[in-house]
This record gives structure tokens, sequence and C-alpha cells, in this order.
């Protein structure tokens, strides 16, 4: 799933995502001053741009170049309050401490075994700040083996968990079910959530 990948989905469709927030980020972040924030991933930008709306100052960051175009230009309102950002957080880490809040919904970070990516998105997280990370949950996403899709190749939040240090407070690892309804064709039901708070 490289930028040439992403760009030929987002091409072959007018408008891939639905264009509204993820639930889990709208929930979880409820109540939270405003700051700096990193959207990994950010696709067509509704995350970026929901939080934009709300006072943070946004890092949005996508391979593909044609997402980031839609997304720049649904966000005319909020010039200046996101940066929209042509790059891979799996290849190139992103600043260290330099965001309140991290943001991983649904992002697929492949397992490495040294957990550089995971770890480098970890370490941009600023003391007291948050890293909500939400996946589908994987009991929803049998193996595709047609494609060479495995759901186990892929972070989840129990193994976030595992990796998170002293430093770290885990305020929420659960499933629940999605606050939207699951994809076309898709059998995605519930979701599976970390929030965790960087205390250092």
């Amino acid at each position: 799933m490289d930028a040439q990948f992403w760009d030929d989905l987002y091409r072959g469709r007018d408008q891939l995502f639905s264009g509204n927030p993820n639930g889990v980020l709208v929930t979880e972040i409820a109540g939270t001053t405003p700051g700096q924030a990193l959207d990994v991933g950010c696709g067509e930008g509704a995350d970026a741009l929901w939080l934009a709306r709300r006072g943070w100052q946004v890092t949005a960051v996508d391979v593909s170049r044609v997402a980031l175009q839609r997304a720049a230009a649904a966000g005319a309102d909020v010039t200046g309050r996101v940066a929209w950002t042509h790059g891979d957080l799996t290849t190139t880490p992103p600043p260290t401490g330099a965001f309140d809040l991290v943001s991983v919904q649904y992002f697929p970070l492949r397992h490495q075994p040294d957990h550089t990516a995971l770890r480098g998105l970890l370490a941009s997280v600023a003391p007291g700040g948050t890293l909500i990370f939400a996946s589908h949950d994987p009991a929803d996403v049998p193996p595709d083996n047609e494609h060479g899709f495995d759901p186990g190749d892929y972070y989840q939040p129990d193994e976030i968990v595992k990796i998170l240090d002293y430093g770290w407070s885990v305020l929420v690892n659960e499933t629940r079910p999605r606050t939207a309804s699951a994809p076309a064709g898709t059998q995605h039901t519930n979701d599976v959530v970390l929030r965790a708070r960087r205390l250092r």
C-alpha cells in the first residue's frame, strides 16, 4: 500500500470517505484544550478540518498527493490552521515532542521488528499530550489471501500498550461498537481504541 496505490484509489472515486470526522476522535478529545495536533494518514482531511475548526493547529500527513489536494480544497475556511503535508511517517518520523495530540485513525501501521515507525509516533507526543489510536476490531477483518492482506501484520492497541513504558498512562484500551455505519461491503461493527497520555 504505497503512495501509488493510494493515489490510484483516490483517483478511482470522486470521494473515498464520508467527509465526517471519525467518531473515536470526536469522543476521545471532548473537553480537551486545543493545541498542536498530528493527523496520521489524514486522507481527504475530515479529521484535520474538524480539529482545526475547533481551534487546533494541525499537521495533516498523508502519502497521497491526490488526497491532500482534495483536503486542502475542502479547507479554505481554515487556511493557516492546517499544514497539509506529503510524507510517509512509516519511514520519516515526525518531530520529537512536538504535538499535544497524535491521532492515528485506522492507519495501517505494519509491524517492524524494532518498532521504529511506532516509536517515532510515540516520541512525537509532547509531555502531557495524548495519543489516540483506533483500528477496526481484527475479529471483523478476516485475512484476504487473494490480495495478501492479513490484519495480524498491523499494530493493534494491545500491542502498543505493551511497548509503552512508565512514562505513559493508559486511559482507554477497549473494544467498542462503531459510532458510524460500517463502510459498504464490510463487516466492521467494532473498533479497538487506545487513548494514552504521555506523563513526561
